[in-house]
Order: structure tokens, then C-alpha cells, then sequence
């Protein structure tokens, strides 16, 4: 046996022997990137790109429920996303209002309830109008937990943030020195979920992206070539297999 063969085997090894120590993860979070690049590849127009990309949006929240995964965030359309070309950004915003009116049964009949995160006043009127009904219909679904961040900013969350906490001290009703992390979480989008323990990209890219930034202080990170059209259910194991592979030590002494 070559010494590279062997150390790939004690590798494989450590891995095999640490996955049934390391339960999977509870909240999984996607920056779904590629979609543009794909479409490009292909000589279609960018809006190609991301139908393609809802498609792939379906088989990730079908995989993660048959993976027991209980939280799945998505990166749907990012506060930046607004500077892209008007017509662009008018597509996706329609690719939205079809997601929403399309797969809204089919989540709720799989026991998923719907959240969004982000600026969502920033949205056109009709599409957060159907975003609160779908909300509403699923709010006490059980079997997972699908938040879409749009028009949503890891940066803009957290200064958000700090306005609340500074207008609650300044009425009084909060003592700045009692201010701790508890009571600044409690401000942000995602109040009341778990922080990602797996956090995956794809498209090659190897950056967060200013995508919750606060809540990623201590995930994992899986960093995958394909684009994100092509991702299938398989991809979601193998990431989620990477991530039972390591040792999660917060800071603290193996």
C-alpha cells in the first residue's frame, strides 16, 4: 500500500468513525449562486438561468425534509440584487409571484411552514400580500421550516438591529449595559431559529456574501463547483456528509 493510499484510508477512516458522533444538521443554509453563469454556458438569457433555478430550489426543500433537516434558509435575492438591470430584476420578481402561487401547495401539503427574512417593504405590494397568506397557511406546519431571504443584507440586519436596541435605551426601556447577545438576536430577522450549522455555496465561489453574517459566526462551510441549476439531491448528501466528517469545537479544546 502506498503512503498516499494509506493516509487517504486513515482519512476515510477518521471520517467513518466520526460520522456517528456528529449528528446531522439541524439548519442548513444555501447561497444558491450560479444561475446567470449557467444559463450563459448555455447561450440562454439570464432568466433561463434562474427558472432553472427554482427547479433546483424544489428538489433542495424535497431533499432536505427526506434528510430530516428542519431548518432550510435560502439566499432568494439579496439587498444588493437591486442594482442589477431594471428589466432583470423585474423577471425575477415575476419568477417570484409564480414560485409563490405554484409551490404553495405543494409545501404545505408536506407539512412545511414558509418564512421570509429580509427588507421585505422593499417588495413589490402584490408580492408581499402573498407572501403573508403563504405564511399564514403554513405557520403551524411542523415536519421543516423553509425561510427565503429577500431583499435581504447580513450588514443592513444587524445596523436594523442596533436602531431597535438604541431607540429602546433611549426610551428607557432598555439598560444599555444589560445589552447582551441574547437581547441583540431577539432584534434580528431570524429571531427565534437556530443559527446554520451547515451553510453551502455553489458555483465555485468561496465567499459569504454578506449573508447572515451574524448567525454564521460558528457554521460550516461547504464550498461546491456545480451551479446552482444542477444541484440534485445527491449534492445535499455529500455536503451533509462532509459536514458529519468534522469536529465542530466553538473555540474550545478539542
Amino acid at each position: 500500500m502506498t503512503q498516499s493510499t494509506s493516509s487517504a484510508l486513515h482519512t476515510r477512516l477518521e471520517i467513518e468513525a466520526t460520522n456517528d458522533d456528529v449528528a446531522a444538521p439541524a439548519h442548513v443554509a444555501v447561497i444558491m449562486d450560479g444561475n446567470g453563469r449557467w444559463a450563459q454556458a448555455r447561450g440562454l438569457p439570464r432568466t433561463m438561468g434562474h427558472k432553472e433555478g427554482a427547479e433546483a430550489l424544489r428538489r433542495c426543500v424535497k431533499a432536505a425534509r427526506a434528510q430530516g433537516i428542519r431548518h432550510l434558509t435560502v439566499f432568494g435575492f439579496s439587498s444588493e440584487n437591486w442594482k442589477r438591470p431594471r428589466a432583470e430584476v423585474g423577471d425575477l420578481m415575476g419568477l417570484l409571484r409564480l414560485y409563490l402561487r405554484r409551490e404553495i401547495d405543494e409545501i404545505d401539503r408536506n407539512g412545511v411552514r414558509l418564512r421570509v427574512i429580509g427588507e421585505r417593504e422593499r417588495l413589490p405590494g402584490d408580492i408581499n400580500a402573498m407572501i403573508i397568506g403563504a405564511e399564514a397557511r403554513t405557520e403551524h406546519n411542523q415536519a421543516m421550516e423553509l425561510i427565503i431571504a429577500l431583499s435581504y443584507g447580513g450588514r443592513s440586519e444587524i445596523v436594523r438591529a442596533a436602531r431597535a436596541l438604541a431607540r429602546s435605551a433611549q426610551r428607557g426601556d432598555l439598560d444599555p449595559l444589560a445589552l447582551d447577545e441574547a437581547a441583540f438576536e431577539r432584534q434580528l430577522f431570524t429571531a427565534g431559529m437556530p443559527d446554520p450549522d451547515l451553510v453551502i455555496r455553489t458555483s465555485g465561489e468561496k465567499r459569504i456574501s454578506n449573508f447572515l453574517l451574524w448567525q454564521c459566526a460558528y457554521s460550516e462551510f461547504v464550498f461546491m463547483d456545480k451551479l446552482w441549476p444542477d444541484f440534485v439531491a445527491e449534492d445535499l448528501e455529500a455536503a451533509v456528509a462532509e459536514y458529519r466528517g468534522r469536529r465542530r469545537r466553538y473555540g474550545a479544546a478539542p
